[in-house]
């Protein structure tokens, strides 16, 4: 089964649209038409092997070696920074890393800075090119309420359409960072199977110029 070239997808409307850029490419998977509960798809006459996983875990699929590709937002690989090769901006998927706050919120420069994130590292990298000194609040899930409640002052958070901060009474304050989904590659596998790599990478290439 080692001639299989393992995909790790994101589950979701990420992940079916990525599938779907495989699919024009010329790697479907029949398999895939009717799911049902399966999280692992074949097609032995493409030599293609699909498997769908939460999206923040595809990286560490690819730079394990489970897969030899994956499709992962580029949040991901600036927050986690893992050794993988990224091959190919898709286009699709696109949204911005922004503050947001109360809408009556006024910053005073002198003290210190609560801010409530998912993705420390990049609100840190973010807060020190301002030189500015902040508190991390390290949350996994309803950033949205950090503020509401005086947990945090501002949010550093992934925003699409801002209706969620809208309907929360937040709005934005800066967006600083456009984040969309990347083809990434294992780094052995890149080596040992690099011309399906590289056919796979070409066939996504011409849809994704279309998406940038």
């Amino acid at each position: 089964m080692s001639d299989y070239l393992n995909i790790a997808l994101p589950k979701g409307r990420l992940g079916e649209k990525a599938y779907a850029l495989l699919k024009n490419a010329g790697y479907d998977c029949p398999a895939m038409d009717n799911p049902g509960r399966k999280l692992i798809f074949e097609n032995p006459e493409k030599k293609v092997r699909y498997f769908w996983v939460k999206p923040s875990d595809v990286a560490i699929y690819v730079e394990r070696g489970a897969a030899d590709l994956g499709i992962v937002g580029k949040d991901i690989l600036l927050e986690y920074q893992p050794q993988v090769y990224e091959l190919l901006d898709l286009g699709i998927g696109k949204c911005h890393m922004a503050v947001a706050g109360k809408r009556d919120f006024r910053e005073s420069v002198g003290k210190t800075l609560k801010v409530a994130t998912k993705f420390p590292n990049i609100a840190r990298t973010y807060y020190n090119a301002k030189c500015r000194d902040i508190d991390i609040i390290h949350l996994n899930g309803s950033i949205e309420l950090a503020p509401i409640l005086g947990l945090s002052h501002v949010i550093v958070d992934i925003v699409e359409t801002g209706s969620t901060l809208k309907e929360n009474d937040l709005c934005v304050f800066e967006k600083f960072l456009p984040i969309s989904a990347r083809l990434i590659a294992n780094t052995a596998g890149f080596q040992f199977k690099n011309d399906r790599i590289q056919a796979i990478t070409q066939g996504l290439r011409a849809q994704a110029e279309g998406n940038l």
